[in-house]
């Protein structure tokens, strides 16, 4: 099997990276009510502008922001994901998928309105770089939102701080605070067509261990579930 082909000083994705197929069901999963998507067009509507996603993997989010902006660009590190992106967004001419690391975007400055980074894995403390590149290529009046999970809340909450006890949650948001970063609980779900849709998501989100422990002690299809957005104007 050759390597993969990724832009240097990318940070593994312990998910999608290897499991894309599943985890395009953990995307379609997501935050089908679109709370998400709600508080992000509450704060900064992008109908005819210009959008960035940072870290966009396959490419699941992009025609949904072309849905009403005047560009989109995805930025993904990992070629092979890039690829997919492609093929998803081949018949939108307004949208763009580029094989680049969020500290080097080969953007011109002041060129986006807009950006949304999800779990894409540059962000939080040790991320600087990746925020430069933000204050570089966002123009003056524009809004960055970064996604991320928010492990002191919700039945996915306790799941993360069990299969992830290392992460500083509160060292994470004095870090976002620090650089001017507002946050924004928002409570959404996971909710999956089959119980075995959750089961595989759960099996590339956690150890098998955590994973066995989790499925053992939770029924169903759906799981509530907690984040927060982080957001900064420019």
């Amino acid at each position: 099997m050759s390597p993969p082909d990724l832009t240097p000083g990318a940070i593994p994705s312990p998910n999608i990276w290897h499991h894309p197929d599943v985890y395009e069901i953990e995307n379609q999963a997501v935050d089908r009510a679109g709370a998400i998507t709600s508080l992000m067009r509450s704060l900064a509507p992008w109908a005819g502008r210009d959008l960035l996603d940072v870290g966009c993997g396959t490419g699941f989010h992009l025609p949904i922001f072309a849905g009403t902006a005047g560009s989109v660009t995805g930025i993904e590190p990992h070629g092979d994901l890039a690829a997919i992106a492609r093929r998803r967004v081949r018949r939108l001419p307004h949208v763009s998928v580029l094989q680049a690391s969020a500290s080097a975007m080969p953007l011109e400055p002041h060129s986006v309105d807009v950006v949304h980074a999800r779990w894409a894995y540059f962000f939080g403390p040790g991320c600087e770089p990746g925020l430069a590149e933000l204050a570089r290529v966002v123009r003056p009046g524009g809004r960055a939102f970064v996604v991320d999970n928010d492990p002191t809340r919700s039945t996915f909450g306790e799941w993360f701080r069990r299969g992830y006890p290392d992460v500083d949650f509160h060292r994470t948001a004095e870090f976002w605070a620090g650089q001017g970063w507002d946050r924004h609980p928002v409570d959404m779900a996971w909710t999956f067509d089959s119980r075995e849709d959750l089961e595989a998501v759960v099996r590339i989100e956690f150890s098998a261990e955590v994973a066995r422990e989790i499925l053992a002690g939770h029924t169903g299809t759906g799981v509530d579930y907690a984040v927060n957005v982080w957001t900064r104007g420019y």
